[in-house]
Order: C-alpha cells, then structure tokens, then sequence
C-alpha cells in the first residue's frame, strides 16, 4: 500500500513538473528571478534573471516592486527596468539600492507593471504573464 502512494505520488509530481516545462516551452510566461542579493557599501546589489516565454518581442519591460524590511514595512517603492527583451531570450539585470542594506530586506513584492510594449502589435498582459521565483534569502513574488 506505502508502495502504491509512493509511486502514484511520484507519478503526480514527474506529470506536473513535464506538464509545466511544456507550457514554459510553449510559451505565454514572463519569468522573473531574484537570483542573488549581495551587501555593497552600505546597500545591497539585487541580480535578477528575466525569462521572456510570452511569445511576443518586448520593446520595454518594467515592473514596480515594494520593498520590505524585517518588521513588514514598505521602505520604498522601484521601477525596475529590463529594457528590450526577445521572444525566448533571457537576460540578467543587476539594481543597487543605496542605503538599503540586504540584512534589513525581508521581501520584494511585485506590486504593477510599471511599462510593458511588444516590438509589433498587442503586448502580452505581463502581470498575467508573470512567474517569480527567488535563490535568496530574501522572499520575492507577486
């Protein structure tokens, strides 16, 4: 029976994990990662990794992002600006924010789109489209 679980188990997660690389394979997601946050001179380097899979070319993306420190309140609001970004391209992005040291960030919210325009016709809805992920320490997501 434990047997049974197990497998059926691993059955369900191997589907899902498939399943979610052929919809990122096939497009219609806007991948953003908070890849790293290192302390600089009083402040703090945040590296993310921006994914376009939404099948469109983006002439501008940018989205508005909350910071928060360790009691839960908002320090500041950003724009972050990931510029021109093809159909199946990724890029990295490095930002620093002065005077914010990385110890004092608890977590970054996406909080709008700031700017979102396809090279040609109707961009993508980039909210929408939107996957956040974080190898920090620091909590990052919509």
């Amino acid at each position: 029976m434990l047997r049974t679980l197990c497998a059926a188990a691993l059955s369900a997660v191997t589907a899902f994990g498939l399943a979610g690389t052929a919809t990122a394979q096939a497009g219609g997601n806007f991948g953003l990662e908070l890849n790293n946050a290192q302390a600089i001179d009083g402040g703090c380097r945040l590296t993310y990794v921006a994914t376009n899979n939404t099948g469109s070319d983006l002439s501008t993306t940018s989205y508005e992002v909350a910071v928060f420190d360790q009691e839960g309140g908002v320090t500041q609001l950003l724009v972050l600006e990931f510029g021109e970004l093809p159909a199946g391209k990724t890029k990295v992005v490095r930002f620093d924010l002065a005077d914010q040291p990385c110890e004092n960030i608890s977590r970054l919210l996406v909080n709008n789109v700031a700017e979102c325009t396809a090279v040609e016709g109707d961009a993508p809805d980039c909210m929408e489209a939107l996957v956040t992920s974080s190898r920090s320490d620091i909590q990052f997501g919509i």
